[in-house]
C-alpha cells in the first residue's frame, strides 16, 4: 500500500463568510498542492472540505497519515465523535443534529477506503506545512472575495448607468 501524508487547512472571513481550504499532499518526496474556496461557509466546514478534497485526489486505497490543525476534524476520529454521531442517529450528545453531517459522511465514506492515521498539529506555529496550506486556503478566498466585489461594483455600475 502506498504511504502518502496530507496536510490540510481552512479559513473564513467572518464566520460563515468567504472560506477557503488548502492541502498539500506528499508521496515520495513529491508534493501536491491543492486549493480551492466557497462564497459563504463556516471555518468548520472548510477544515472538513480541506480533507475531503485531499482524499478525492488519491485513486488507489493507500496508508495517508493526515495532519490538521483542526480539533473540530481531529476529534469526530480520534475522539469518537464520528463513532458516537452514528450510534445516535446523527446527533450530538445534546440530542441536537450534527452540524456539516453531509461533509461528515463524504468524509467517512472516504476514509474508510484508505488506512487513516489523524495527527493533530498546532496552527499558525512553526509546522512548515500547516503555514503554507493556511497560505492556500487564505490565498484561494481571498481570490474569490476579490472577484466577488469586482462583479459587485460591475453590477452596480451597470445598474447605475441604466
Amino acid at each position: 500500500m502506498k504511504e502518502v501524508s496530507i496536510y490540510t487547512d481552512g479559513a473564513c472571513s467572518g464566520n460563515p463568510g468567504v472560506g477557503g481550504w488548502g492541502a498539500i499532499l506528499m508521496y515520495k518526496g513529491v508534493e501536491k498542492e491543492i486549493c480551492g474556496a466557497c462564497e459563504y461557509t463556516t471555518n468548520n466546514r472548510m477544515e472538513l472540505t480541506a480533507v475531503i478534497e485531499a482524499l478525492k485526489c488519491l485513486n488507489q486505497p493507500c496508508e495517508v497519515e493526515v495532519y490538521t490543525d483542526s480539533s473540530y476534524v481531529f476529534n469526530g476520529f480520534a475522539q469518537g465523535w464520528l463513532r458516537n454521531w452514528i450510534r445516535n442517529g446523527w446527533k450530538t450528545s445534546a440530542k441536537k443534529p450534527v452540524e456539516n453531517q453531509e461533509l461528515w459522511q463524504e468524509l467517512l465514506e472516504l476514509t474508510g477506503k484508505h488506512k487513516v492515521n489523524w495527527n493533530k498539529v498546532k496552527g499558525h506555529s512553526d509546522n512548515e506545512y500547516n503555514n503554507r496550506c493556511d497560505k492556500l486556503a487564505t490565498g484561494a478566498a481571498s481570490e474569490l472575495k476579490k472577484q466577488l466585489e469586482a462583479q459587485s461594483t460591475e453590477a452596480n455600475a451597470e445598474s447605475s448607468s441604466r
